[in-house]
């Protein structure tokens, strides 16, 4: 049987992938979350938990299959022996078809300088599971990195551009943002490594911000959107709001990252993007004039921002890989604001 695994798998992203594996393949997904940050799946499958595997969680109609692990045991168990996984949890398969490394440290800008080193731990995670795929060997590797990876020297105030593929260069570094953006450019370097040395078929992929209905308060866009449901006057905003992003919806994240495992496999890094650079405070206007009010903006200049301004250039996807972003961000706003609105609702 087919069987795909994916680390991380009740986070945004994580979660996001197995219901999309769910929904348009008949294969198995085995997904992998401490649940440190993630939220449990019976919060998020629609479908009745079937029974359980051991120590495996089983929904739907037996195709979803949680462990609720760290993902560096798991790692270091399945490295030690071949057959640990089939023996342990009584699943048959010759080995993974294909590999979502969504597992890591992750958070919004509080989390990013707030506690950096603890983001650094992302290094370990990384370093475990290339070192498990090589033995392992799936089938593919799906490695997301990020935009933090960029050289912040090309995203500051004044010298702001739309950032390609090539301007990160192993050869010429810049300075990438923070431990994340550190632990990341490391990851694709183990990427790149994998594909060359070990004959692993790798992707790896550079989001931009991404956003979608079901993210956590600590990302900026369901932040918002919870404060213009409320419909609060003022609405905050960290920072003085004129700093901008590439907000790209999760559902589009996803339509190119099979895209790209299709085309890509020597470990090559892609954006995933909308090509636009959007700030803040557009995001605010836009989400209010969905609302229908107008309430002032207070800047909160304590909070901290990360780089003044970040957003891809996607000449080399839509020409190359033949994808675009097809959600606008007046759609994927209206349905961020529709949400937080229900969620509203909810606690009333």
């Amino acid at each position: 049987m087919k069987i795909h695994l994916v680390s991380g798998g009740c986070g945004f992203v994580g979660r996001n992938m197995v219901k999309r594996l769910y929904n348009t393949t008949n294969d198995t997904i085995l997904f992998i979350d401490n649940l440190l940050v993630g939220k449990h799946p019976s919060e998020w499958l629609p479908e009745a938990k079937t029974g359980d595997n051991k120590d495996i969680e089983v929904f739907g109609d037996g195709r979803l299959l949680f462990l609720k692990e760290d993902f560096r045991e798991f790692l270091r168990n399945a490295t030690q022996n071949d057959r640990y996984i089939q023996d342990t949890y009584g699943l048959e398969f010759d080995k993974f078809t294909d590999v979502f490394h969504f597992a890591a440290i992750v958070g919004g800008r509080a989390t990013i300088d707030g506690d950096p080193m603890m983001v650094a731990m992302d290094l370990a995670i990384d370093a475990e599971f290339f070192y498990w795929a090589t033995r392992h060997k799936p089938e593919r590797i799906l490695y997301p990195s990020s935009s933090a990876a960029y050289p912040v020297d090309l995203q500051a105030e004044g010298n702001a551009i739309a950032l390609s593929e090539t301007d990160i260069d192993f050869k010429k570094m810049g300075e990438p943002d923070m431990t994340y953006g550190w632990s990341k450019l490391t990851g694709e370097y183990l990427a790149h490594i994998a594909a060359k040395y070990y004959g692993l078929s790798v992707t790896c992929i550079r989001p931009f911000s991404g956003y979608g209905e079901d993210q956590d308060l600590t990302y900026p866009i369901p932040a918002i959107a919870a404060r213009v449901a409320r419909r609060e006057n003022p609405v905050e905003v960290w920072g003085t709001g004129l700093q901008g992003r590439d907000f790209v919806h999760i559902d589009d994240v996803l339509d190119c990252i099979f895209v790209a495992m299709e085309k890509i496999k020597d470990g090559t890094a892609i954006n995933i993007g909308m090509g636009r650079l959007t700030t803040f405070i557009e995001i605010i206007e836009t989400l209010c004039k969905i609302a229908g009010y107008k309430p002032e903006i207070k800047r909160l200049l304590d909070k901290p921002v990360g780089v003044f301004s970040r957003y891809s250039n996607m000449d080399h996807v839509n020409n190359n890989l033949g994808w675009r972003a097809t959600i606008s961000m007046e759609e994927g706003m209206r349905r961020v604001y529709e949400a937080a609105l229900e969620k509203e609702g909810e606690k009333a």
